[in-house]
């Protein structure tokens, strides 16, 4: 994924350009990982560009950025203002929105209060995560040997750079053995999560994923496709998932921001169900891109539209 090089980041409330949106390298998050951060996508629907869920993430980075005690100036309404203008800017009609807080240049130490919260939001176009194909197909994954966090070691519900560290060492073994995804269990060998996704698996028509308690990021896809699996009418069990279940599942599936909803066909080369896309995987998928491609009614109030003609219209 090569970023664009050009364009406008906004940076603590300004707008600068690509090659002068710099940090010092003795900036405390360079050391030290402290910083919390959002991905969010904006998407090119028939009433114009729509961010998906933008509420919703720019809570979940205040949350995140409350846990890791980092204050900054913006409130809810303020995060959002600055997302939607930053895409103007850019005149982009979709895109992927990376919105980070961070520590920056102030001292050296493990104790970060004395360096000051810095804030950037960057856009850039961005594919299908896993490929294209991948979404009838299916991915072949494997389980990690890398495990997530123990709960009270790292904030497991913060959406936190230091918490990648972990999903980039799972990202890494899985490519590396020839996989395109990994799962990782929790530290008592329980389903958790992708290296950057939420797992769901589909079992006799019931649909079950791992619960908070499981060392997962509380994702807003996930959040999203299980509202969308009940308005089907499907029954969604959020629980303890033991790593046996994924081997004799009917279906699995990864969803998230970057992932959407991706069909796993096989895990530790085991076939997942009749190794394709099954049929609650699939009709999750259309229900997931008819929202964020504006095709059905917004119920539930998920799009923001970024361009002031374009709200007034999809407004009626």
């Amino acid at each position: 994924m090569p970023f664009p090089g050009t364009g406008k980041i906004w940076m603590n409330g300004k707008l600068v350009d690509w090659k002068d949106a710099t940090i010092h390298v003795a900036s405390h998050v360079v050391h030290y990982g402290s910083s919390v951060f959002e991905g969010a996508r904006c998407y090119a629907t028939p009433k114009g560009s729509a961010c998906f869920r933008l509420d919703a993430h720019m809570r979940r980075l205040q949350h995140s950025a409350k846990i890791y005690r980092m204050e900054y100036s913006l409130d809810l309404s303020g995060w959002e203002k600055a997302v939607l203008d930053t895409i103007r800017a850019n005149q982009m009609k979709a895109c992927y929105i990376r919105p980070i807080l961070y520590r920056g240049y102030g001292e050296l130490g493990v104790n970060p209060v004395h360096c000051p919260v810095d804030a950037a939001i960057l856009l850039w176009e961005w594919g299908k995560y896993l490929g294209q194909d991948a979404l009838e197909e299916g991915v072949d994954v494997k389980v990690s040997s890398w495990s997530r966090m123990a709960p009270n070691t790292l904030p497991a519900m913060a959406k936190s750079g230091a918490n990648y560290a972990n999903s980039a060492l799972i990202k890494m073994e899985a490519i590396a053995d020839g996989y395109s995804e990994g799962i990782a269990l929790d530290v008592y060998g329980n389903v958790s999560e992708g290296s950057g996704q939420n797992l769901f698996i589909v079992r006799d028509g019931v649909i079950h994923t791992p619960a908070l308690g499981s060392s997962i990021l509380g994702g807003i896809t996930r959040d999203s496709v299980i509202t969308l699996a009940k308005d089907l009418g499907f029954t969604v069990v959020e629980g303890v998932l033991p790593r046996e279940s994924l081997y004799i599942a009917d279906e699995v599936f990864f969803v998230g921001t970057a992932a959407e909803v991706t069909p796993i066909r096989s895990i530790d080369k085991i076939v997942v169900g009749e190794g394709r896309r099954g049929p609650i995987t699939e009709a999750l998928q259309r229900a997931f891109f008819d929202v964020i491609n504006g095709e059905t009614p917004d119920r539930h109030g998920w799009l923001t539209y970024v361009y002031a003609k374009e709200t007034v219209e999809a407004r009626g």
